[in-house]
This record gives C-alpha cells, structure tokens and sequence, in this order.
C-alpha cells in the first residue's frame, strides 16, 4: 500500500481511532481514581570508612549488601515494629520495605510503602535509626582505624513523602496510546474485510491499476422496477 492509501484510510475511518483512545483513556482515568493511594517514604544512610584506605573502602562497598540484607530480617523488623508501636507482624512489615545500596556513592536507601503515609514514614525513619544503632554498637568493639560509620543524611521527618502510585497521569496516557493502537488495527481489520468490495471508480483502478474510461450511470429511483418497454414511453 502507498501513502494515499493509508491517508485514504484515516480519512475514512480515523474517527474509530479517536473513539477507541478516548474510551481508553477514560477507563484508564476512571481505574486509576479508583485504586486505593500508596504513599512511599525514604531516607538515606551515609556508610563511611574511618580511613581513606583502598582495602578498607573496598570493603565498605561490600558490606552496603550485607547491611540491605540484614535490614530484612525479621529481628531486626521486631524491633522497629515494638520502638514505633506498630500494629502490624514483621512479614507485612518486610512486604513494605524497600533497600537500594549504592556502592558508587557509599549510601544505603531505605524506602517504606504504606496506604498511610505516616506508616510509611515512620517505618523507613525507625529502621534507619536502628540500624544506626546497631552499627554504633558494632564499631564498639573495633579498633577505632577499622570502624565503618553510618548515619542518617536526612531525615524522613524533613524529606516527606510522595504517592508512589497510582500515577493517574501516566495511567491516562498509557490508556490512550494503547488506545490508538487498538483502533489503528480497527480500522486496518476493516480495510482488510472489505479489499475485494467494489463500490466507485476509485476501487476498480486500486485493484486492477487501469484507468476507468467510463461508468454506467444508475437508474433514477422513479423508474426502478419498471420493465424497460415501460421506462421508454416516460412517465
């Protein structure tokens, strides 16, 4: 097919796709509003090795896992849930914690999703306070060139939070491409169905690629049904 013919077709039947992308997108609209708000809260740990030691930094790149890992354990989960009071067993709690380690910068993300954003908030800001702790109580008993101190960058207090989903706006517009993907394979099924339907001119020279000369014109509508002995003598 040439591009006429795909701008022959839009022409045509264009309008489906417009139909079908908004429908889309205002289902895509409706879902999102429907859904039940999760709100994320996160903040981040500085690991720091007491020395500038290549072997000593290598190592403090290597333990940022072993801390994430730690971090989800379900001791370690018991104890943010009994210091903050949450109504809530450390499988649900781990279910809503979020670790990223980042060797390059020597951090450590903790990030907590809840329908609350409190929950959220006090989960990620309790469990960096306790690994904080725990870490302090490490290094106690390490040689002062040896210890790898943690803390906390910022506050989850003064950071907030943000809803993590659902993102209605996204969703909206995911609704409408798919949508005009949808209707552009509509209106190509269509074309598809009717490929051997002759109805003009221009159909018999796309399909047969000769020039039409002439056309038999049609019958008026007052002389349709009438024998041709009739439609001679006139009304």
């Amino acid at each position: 097919m040439e591009l006429t013919d795909y701008l022959r077709i839009l022409r045509k039947r264009g309008w489906i796709v417009l139909v079908v992308a908004l429908v889309a997108a205002a289902s895509a609209f409706g879902v999102s509003r429907l859904q039940t708000p999760v709100y994320s809260a996160s903040v981040k740990l500085s690991v720091n090795p007491a020395r500038a030691d290549w072997g000593l930094s290598n190592t403090t790149k290597d333990l940022l896992r072993n801390y994430a890992e730690n971090m989800r354990t379900h001791k370690m989960a018991q104890e943010v849930i009994d210091r903050a009071k949450l109504d809530m067993d450390t499988s649900t709690l781990l279910g809503k914690l979020y670790l990223s380690p980042a060797s390059d910068t020597f951090t450590l993300q903790i990030e907590a999703r809840d329908t609350d954003p409190q929950v959220a908030m006090t989960i990620a800001q309790t469990m960096a306070e306790v690994f904080v702790e725990d870490r302090d109580a490490w290094n106690q008993r390490q040689d002062k060139r040896d210890r790898i101190e943690v803390s906390i960058l910022d506050s989850v207090w003064n950071l907030g939070y943000q809803q993590y989903s659902p993102n209605t706006r996204v969703n909206t517009l995911a609704g409408a491409v798919a949508g005009v993907l949808i209707g552009l394979l509509v209106i190509f099924f269509l074309e598809w169905l009717e490929q051997d339907v002759i109805r003009a001119s221009a159909d018999v020279e796309r399909t047969l690629q000769v020039t039409v000369l002439g056309a038999i014109p049609s019958l008026p509508p007052e002389v349709v049904g009438r024998s041709p002995a009739e439609a001679r003598r006139g009304p």
